[in-house]
């Protein structure tokens, strides 16, 4: 690669990394299921108005998407869904998204057949984690129950069983939350179960009812010295059910049997499994021999091991650095595999390290040194009560081999505040990382305290701190980067959506003259509102993060940006959809009229048909190009001509 030939301020770089190839045949790869020969998984299009289809994947290597659109393979149990979908002999059952029916696809047909009827309130009825039982008579789902008050009090889940016909029998019933129902080889029925306010990441049990009814609560809950959470349970042949579990402070890997307990099978140091947010994940697959293949993560990155019978470990030498949906093949693995220079891919890897790539990433075009590669940093951040002082990020520099800066500048820094706020930065190639870097931005892509990853005790450094912690880190993160020279501290910007949204509110309301800008997509503005009027799932989530609702109602008034805007004085992007039932459009348009009312520059998008996260490609390329916009008109850079992106719209009184 030669040398750069222009020299040109940072922001402003040309790139061919626009918003409309951040779209272009983009796809997000979502749960995969090996049924015999065949590898399916599914794939949202935002191309498709954001739909989840679903692929096949035959032994001669053609894929073949079952259903066109607009079938769209998606649950809204929980409002975040998964686990929508499943086959078994080439049989596949699914949940639409339009009615939220059970439908299916017999084998060697492409016609959906409804199994369950219409619910008398649209979308009233739910079902998600499918899994077939009885060689294909019916499955086991998490049932999710709306009334016509939509009080999410009022909301009931069950774990049922529906047979082919639509039979519908209910097999746990009376906790808040159920998830992962699966029967075991001699007919036991397991299950995770949790109750509010906890959620599943803070007490999850794991039960198994026997065959004669007697019922084993094997792990997790709050019955012991601490809690425990339990997640993705599993079923091997021999009749040990194993799982993940973090009494050791990281989600390390247990197995349990009826006649000799629960046992500790693999822990790593750092976090296996991660937070349930959706149905579906699997992070270890059982294998022939005695062998479990796992992902665990560790300083930003995931390994892939196998964990040998005789309980020795050894990673398998690839360059990717995110695993999930690890499936068992025969004595191969399938998975959903990512890293710094490449998308996801769908990947069958046998133990020796030999790979295929079964659904290859999109051919960008692209020379690899378009592509910013990141680095994991620990920096130090306030201890506070947690007594954990120190927090983490993926560190992207610049990178555009045609420019580079004046000698004299340093690149401004877009810190990036993950939602949940239990998620964690993930060391994989993503465009919408890239636009950013290859026009000249430094990017921190922040796993503040609460992350997943560092252990329980690392997560739990949030609880009671949300609107505290979390601020301390971005803060410390910019700060600590501007001290080592690597980023303009006149030119910090901070952006999140959903509870990164939270914490980019409240860092410019908090923490003013830090940043010089910021962009919150659907993020919490009034966290009294959120906890008033939030789906079920989420409905107690804030007693723990910040004080239990009402009684705490001062300190979520203390800790709202919404009642302190007189403090606010940071130009402010704000992007929302219409239809978000998870931080309703109400909290975007209250911001709004704060800063319109104080006179602080801001600008305002409300996308017509979307929820909590844009998945059509025409929203997602405007919410691209209008926060790049309004960067440029606050920063002080010109946009490259040749994209045409038409200014957004800055609201300055």
């Amino acid at each position: 690669m030669t040398d750069p030939a222009q020299t040109l301020p940072h922001g402003s770089w040309p790139t061919p990394i626009t918003s409309e190839l951040v779209v272009r045949a983009a796809a997000r790869l979502g749960e995969v299921v090996v049924d015999g020969d065949d590898v399916w998984w599914s794939e949202g299009r935002p191309s498709e108005g954001g739909r989840s289809a679903l692929v096949r994947r035959s032994p001669d290597g053609t894929t073949t998407d079952l259903l066109p659109p607009p079938w769209n393979a998606r649950t809204r149990v929980h409002e975040y869904g998964g686990g929508a979908w499943t086959v078994a002999d080439g049989t596949v059952w699914l949940t639409s998204y339009d009615d939220q029916r059970l439908y299916r696809v017999v084998a060697g047909s492409t016609e959906p057949v409804a199994v369950t009827p219409e619910p008398e309130l649209p979308a009233g009825v739910r079902f998600a984690d499918l899994s077939v039982v009885e060689g294909g008579a019916a499955v086991l789902a998490v049932r999710e129950t709306h009334t016509a008050s939509g009080a999410s009090a009022e909301v009931v889940h069950e774990v049922v069983r529906v047979a082919v016909d639509g039979a519908t029998e209910v097999l746990v019933a009376g906790t808040d939350f159920v998830s992962d129902p699966r029967r075991s080889p001699d007919g036991s029925l397991s299950w995770l179960q949790w109750q509010h306010p906890d959620m599943p990441w803070d007490a999850a049990e794991l039960v198994v009812r026997a065959p004669d009814g007697t019922e084993t609560v094997v792990a997790g809950g709050r019955s012991g010295a601490q809690p425990e959470s339990v997640v993705q349970p599993t079923w091997a042949p021999d009749g040990s059910l194993w799982f993940f579990a973090d009494r050791t402070d990281v989600w390390a890997l247990y197995r349990w049997t009826p006649a000799g307990g629960m046992e500790l099978v693999l822990d790593p140091g750092s976090d296996i499994a991660g937070p349930q947010w959706v149905f579906g994940q699997s992070r270890f697959a059982l294998l022939s021999g005695g062998r479990v293949a796992l992902a665990y993560a560790r300083d930003g990155a995931d390994r892939l091991a196998v964990r040998e019978a005789d309980g020795t470990v050894r990673e398998l030498p690839w360059q990717y650095a995110s695993f999930g949906q690890v499936r068992a093949a025969a004595d191969a693995v399938v998975c959903v595999a990512g890293g710094p220079t490449s998308e996801p891919v769908v990947l069958r890897t046998s133990l020796d390290g030999a790979a295929e790539v079964l659904r290859p990433p999109r051919d960008l075009g692209l020379d690899p040194a378009w592509f910013s590669r990141p680095r994991h940093v620990t920096f130090p951040t306030v201890p506070g009560d947690s007594g954990v002082g120190e927090a983490h990020a993926l560190f992207y520099p610049p990178a555009n081999p045609q420019v580079t800066g004046p000698d004299d500048e340093r690149p401004p820094l877009l810190v990036l505040v993950h939602g949940g706020p239990t998620a964690a930065a993930r060391a994989v190639l993503d465009l919408g990382v890239q636009y950013w870097t290859s026009r000249g931005f430094a990017v921190a892509d922040v796993d503040y305290r609460g992350s997943t990853g560092y252990g329980r005790r690392y997560r739990d450094a949030l609880q009671g701190n949300w609107g505290i912690a979390d601020l301390d880190d971005v803060v410390s993160c910019a700060r600590w980067l501007a001290e080592q020279d690597l980023v303009d501290p006149a030119r910090l910007a901070i952006r999140g959506g959903s509870a990164g949204g939270y914490t980019t509110l409240a860092a410019l309301t908090f923490r003013p003259g830090v940043f010089a800008a910021g962009a919150s997509h659907y993020g919490v503005a009034d966290l009294a509102a959120l906890a008033a009027d939030t789906h079920s799932f989420e409905s107690r989530y804030l007693d723990g993060l910040i004080a239990p609702w009402p009684s705490g109602a001062d300190v979520y008034a203390e800790r709202s940006p919404i009642h302190h805007v007189d403090a606010l004085d940071t130009p402010l992007a704000v992007f929302q959809g219409d239809e978000d039932r998870v931080v309703p459009p109400e909290q975007a348009e209250m911001m709004v009229a704060a800063l319109r009312a104080k006179g602080v520059p801001h600008a305002y998008l409300l996308f017509a048909g979307e929820q909590h996260g844009f998945r059509k490609a025409a929203n997602i390329r405007a919410a691209l190009d209008g926060e790049l916009s309004f960067y440029a008109q606050v920063l002080g850079f010109t946009l490259p001509a040749e994209e045409g992106i038409t200014p957004i719209e800055v609201v300055r009184g």
